[in-house]
């Protein structure tokens, strides 16, 4: 008979996240798939576990699916674990599981730490609808494009980031969703955990003045724009208003449809597509 695939949930930093089930099955099962065998090692370690480990990673996934799942099928038992949180959620695991249950393997979650919930329930954002976009581009162009495709979302918006990109992120948040209230968590359930809230504007401008970014992150942002005297939320431009108003400042037309583009997180033949439709109606 084949074995059975588990995904199990490991600590995101804090050693003691993990559950009783989630130790018996990583001391049980014939092998331990880990996106880094010494980080995870440090676990086992620190559990008196010594299950055999094997790597699995973004590098060798398709492969290292195929040969784990031939030892499925022989009757192993395998554990597949990320460096940190649940498996598969932006992290390796998604190949194998989906091999399996096309050769009707067994496949069972064993549930545990996740960043995204950690962060959402300790945010004071809404939680009954939110939307997981894993990590944003990381170019600006479609880093905008892509918050441009979320804007219109009823829910809270929740992503990962890394520390040389939040400012940035921010920025274009600010600018593509208008103003909104958010939350950058970074090195949850570590030693310098820090939860910050505030406006988009607040955050934005906090983190590019030189505000200490360490650790991966996770930025969550209200599904409301904020509307009051005090500030308003930045209009929706049309594209026609913006090509106008850069050919005003001296662009021929052909910059001012590119630099409208930029700003709408566009590519050119998108703008010109939407150029041409809003001068239609």
């Amino acid at each position: 008979m084949a074995g059975t695939l588990y995904l199990v949930s490991t600590p995101i930093g804090n050693l003691e996240d993990i559950t009783h089930r989630a130790l018996r099955v990583l001391g049980e099962v014939d092998i331990i798939a880990c996106e880094d065998t010494r980080h995870t090692k440090k676990l086992l370690n620190h559990y008196g576990i010594s299950t055999r480990t094997v790597s699995y990673h973004e590098h060798n996934e398709r492969e290292r699916a195929v040969e784990l799942l031939k030892q499925l099928n022989s009757g192993a038992d395998v554990a597949i674990v990320s460096d940190a949180g649940t498996p598969g959620i932006s992290d390796p695991g998604f190949r194998l599981a989906r091999l399996a249950i096309e050769k009707e393997v067994r496949v069972v979650p064993v549930p545990g730490a996740s960043a995204l919930i950690a962060a959402l329930v300790a945010s004071g954002l809404p939680t009954d609808e939110f939307f997981f976009g894993g990590f944003l581009p990381a170019r600006s162009g479609a880093r905008r494009a892509r918050l441009n495709e979320l804007r219109s979302i009823p829910a809270t918006l929740i992503f990962y980031e890394g520390p040389h990109r939040i400012a940035a992120t921010l920025k274009d948040a600010h600018e593509i969703l208008g103003e909104r209230e958010a939350v950058v968590a970074r090195e949850l359930t570590k030693m310098h955990e820090e939860i910050a809230r505030g406006r988009l504007s607040e955050l934005a401008a906090r983190f590019s003045a030189g505000e200490s970014a360490r650790g991966e992150m996770v930025l969550l942002i209200d599904r409301a724009v904020i509307e009051d005297e005090n500030m308003k939320a930045q209009p929706v431009v049309g594209i026609v208003a913006l090509v106008t108003k850069f050919e005003n400042e001296g662009l021929d037309h052909r910059a001012a449809l590119k630099k409208a583009a930029r700003e709408l997180g566009l590519t050119r033949d998108e703008a010109y597509r939407r150029l041409v439709s809003e001068r239609g109606k």
